[in-house]
């Protein structure tokens, strides 16, 4: 399973991807973990929502699923899941 985080936008419109795919079945388990913390079918919906020009926004990909978010609903579960591709991936998140 490969698990891929992409981040575009930004004032700079740079956009970054990262990605691991795990080896082993204890990191296959670990990283099923983080996937399913996630709340995959309750998306917030943006409709309402004032735009928020010069944000990142996120794609993910685990396996058959996708997820986009703007940059501000990547908090709990999904911070976590973005941070450890992020880490796996060579690039420690920078605060």
């Amino acid at each position: 399973m490969k698990i891929t985080v992409q981040r575009s936008g930004g004032v700079a419109g740079f956009q970054r991807v990262w990605s691991t795919e795990p080896a082993t079945p204890d990191a296959v388990d670990r990283w099923q973990g983080l996937i399913e913390a996630c709340p995959w079918d309750d998306l917030p919906g943006d409709a309402d929502e004032a735009p928020q020009p010069d944000r990142f926004v996120y794609n993910i990909r685990a396996g058959r699923r996708r997820a986009t978010l703007p940059e501000r609903h990547i908090t709990g579960p999904w911070r976590e899941l973005v941070e450890c591709v992020r880490a796996d991936a060579g690039d420690a998140p920078r605060e």
